[in-house]
């Protein structure tokens, strides 16, 4: 979505060699790669993990932390390894989207009229709010500190992370909608 801004709003001419359907395909099929190898290594590391406190997880979805608790093997360079390759696609792709966003607000500021500027500058705050609420609820839910997990407080977490952002998507982006937009002044 960054690109598809960038290119729209940096490069306007050439939107359709850019984001024709071949490049299109190819970034699809990178990314479904990279999804594929990392779910793989997920669970090659997972299925090898020697569970010793039951198999029952307190949770609605069988994510990696709920079973390494389950866990009695010492795989730290395993988790480490797992952790690194995890960071390098996170911030590989925050990287990404804060650089088309700085070239795409460079381009927004270089436009001479303030209408012109206006017009450009609505197509981001959708994609920027989607990335901002699913990656602070990613980020509590992996980052927050062991000593204030509670299953119930995981359960609650997992639930926003995967179910938060989807349901309101399609609110969020369809908030430049004026008859929505009059709908809702007049509800409120």
């Amino acid at each position: 979505m960054a690109y598809d801004r960038y290119v729209a709003i940096c490069q306007p001419p050439h939107y359709g060699t850019l984001l024709g359907s071949r490049p299109c395909v190819h970034m699809a099929v990178g990314l479904y790669s990279s999804d594929v190898l990392y779910a793989l290594l997920h669970t090659a590391n997972t299925l090898s993990l020697a569970l010793c406190h039951g198999n029952a997880l307190d949770q609605f979805f069988c994510e990696i932390p709920q079973i390494l608790k389950l866990s009695c093997s010492h795989a730290y360079l395993r988790e480490a390894g797992l952790i690194v390759v995890s960071a390098c696609l996170f911030f590989g792709c925050f990287f990404f989207i804060v650089l088309s966003y700085v070239q795409i607000f460079r381009a927004v500021l270089r436009i001479p009229s303030e209408q012109g500027r206006h017009k450009a500058f609505c197509t981001c705050p959708p994609h920027l709010a989607m990335v901002s609420i699913f990656l602070s609820t990613v980020m509590f839910a992996y980052l927050k500190p062991p000593s204030i997990s509670s299953p119930s407080l995981d359960m609650v977490v997992s639930v926003l992370y995967s179910v938060v952002p989807p349901a309101v998507n399609h609110l969020i982006y369809s908030m430049r909608n004026k008859e929505l937009k009059d709908a809702l002044k007049k509800l409120m």
